[in-house]
């Protein structure tokens, strides 16, 4: 299987500000657009991680140079999930670290395009996070934009999709309304992994699960017995090429946010994604860091609010928003306690990205897993990235990285690496290359080679591992649990 990874490292690379994101220069392979932008370093960043991967070499700087063509076909269904989590940072209104920029997707779709030769479809989707607006998310990305340029210059419709069923109102902190959405026009497929699933390792243990949302009974009734199920996006498990586009960023319950970790937003229903399990340590639990009175108060308390809450108590929704300050003036804030699994000791968040990792690759229309793996491509935007409070609240950091390649393990084990981050500390990036029927990682760490501009980065995994690094800061729930050398 193909193991190479290819990173570009500019410090001083910035994105285009002006959809649809012209590329920076007249390249003989795009005839498709006359017009340049010489600010927009993301998109040489992808051309450059093409060129540094040996892909399409014979032909590279002729007009008939088709790098993707070792993964799209002419005639093909392609899907682009860029990381959409948010329209902004709460804290300070940001975004360029948050999701994917419109210069990244802009470059990736021209080289599909290039190897589609006129047939096929492209598919620009996402579920964000409940709470986002997609409008304004929609807007950030230049879509209309990009829309109407390929269909004036090149007679092919981007589709642009959100898989939420739901959008929620969030007031104050507090969910305080629903609102239904189409989701996915293609519907959602269900699909049980049962044994094959990587919670089947913790057996029966009358754990409860937290999703996504108060209804912790619907998260549970999922994942119970040998029963492991998930809600996913059926033109996800459709398409014929899958493209990840995710951020270079931090997280709080799996340490990194990359190419395995975006998946999240394929799913139809988020609820049925267990992100951790209540309670401390000593109860079974990965909730809590350490347990105690305080911990134990703090959740009889937050669990009786979220039953009135799923009830839509209207008295309990006023009351929680009046006092959810006073709660965190009691228990500690979320950015300097330890709660809802943010931390380097969950067990189960991990293991439900891989879950979705695994469907994506073998799953099939009817929701099984089958032996013929999908095909498959990641470029992580590193242009500006995010470290500690990620995958939302962090703090931007300006780092000029773009990554690429077909296995999701390589590529995210060589992105911590270069963060900062021994990957093998990672349970969710470790794990992802176990053996066996489908496997994550197309092959084995040894044989991941890494193709850089810069030297010091270009060698194995192991040596990009004990490289010079860029110092990202992690979660502080993750201090000292993965960073290099440590």
């Amino acid at each position: 299987m193909n193991a190479r990874v290819g990173i570009f490292h500019d410090k001083a690379a910035r994105y285009s500000d002006v959809a649809p994101f012209h590329p920076p220069e007249s390249f003989p392979e795009i005839g498709f657009d006359d017009k340049q932008d010489p600010t927009n370093g993301g998109y040489r960043g992808v051309r450059e991680c093409f060129r540094l991967m040996g892909l399409d070499a014979k032909r590279f700087g002729t007009a008939q140079w088709n790098p993707l063509g070792e993964v799209v076909r002419p005639g093909d269904t392609v899907m682009l999930k860029p990381n959409l989590i948010a329209d902004c940072q709460e804290k300070n209104g940001a975004w360029h670290g948050l999701i994917t920029h419109g210069s990244i997707i802009r470059a990736v779709a021209d080289y599909v395009i290039l190897a589609l030769e006129g047939e096929g479809r492209i598919i620009l989707a996402d579920g964000p996070q409940e709470d986002s607006s997609m409008d304004r998310i929609r807007e950030r990305l230049g879509v209309d934009e990009l829309q109407a340029f390929y269909r004036d210059r090149c007679g092919i419709e981007l589709i642009f999709m959100d898989l939420r069923d739901a959008r929620r109102i969030n007031r104050d902190g507090i969910y305080v309304d629903t609102v239904d959405l189409e989701g996915d026009p293609r519907g959602n497929a269900r699909c049980d992994l049962a044994s094959d699933s990587y919670f089947a390792e913790l057996g029966d243990r009358g754990v409860e699960y937290y999703g996504a949302f108060y209804d912790i009974d619907e998260t549970n009734r999922h994942h119970r017995g040998g029963l492991h199920e998930y809600m996913i996006s059926r033109t996800a498990i459709e398409a014929d090429v899958f493209i990840c586009l995710p951020k270079l960023k931090t997280h709080k319950k799996v340490g990194v946010t990359l190419s395995m970790k975006n998946l999240v937003g394929i799913n139809g229903k988020k609820n049925w994604l267990p992100h951790y399990i209540l309670g401390s340590p000593e109860d079974g639990g990965d909730q809590f860091a350490g347990g105690g009175a305080r911990t134990a108060l703090e959740n009889q308390l937050v669990l009786r609010a979220k039953k009135l809450l799923l009830k839509q108590n209207r008295f309990a929704m006023a009351f929680s928003r009046r006092t959810k300050g006073l709660a965190y003036r009691l228990f500690g804030t979320t950015d300097k306690v330890v709660r809802s699994g943010n931390w380097h000791g969950n067990d189960t968040c991990w293991r439900m990205t891989l879950d979705l990792n695994r469907i994506l690759l073998y799953a099939d229309t009817d929701g099984g897993l089958a032996d013929k793996r999908k095909r498959y491509f990641s470029v992580i935007d590193g242009i500006i990235g995010m470290e500690g409070d990620g995958p939302v609240a962090g703090d931007e950091i300006t780092s000029g990285i773009v990554l690429a390649g077909f296995d999701p393990a390589a590529v995210d084990a060589a992105g911590a690496a270069i963060m900062g981050f021994d990957w093998r500390r990672i349970p969710m990036l470790r794990r992802a290359f176990d053996r066996g029927p489908h496997r994550i990682a197309a092959a084995d760490p040894e044989s991941v080679t890494v193709h850089s501009n810069r030297t010091d980065w270009s060698g194995s995994l192991e040596q990009l591992v004990h490289a010079s690094h860029l110092d990202f800061q992690p979660h502080f729930g993750w201090v000292g649990s993965m960073e290099t050398g440590e």
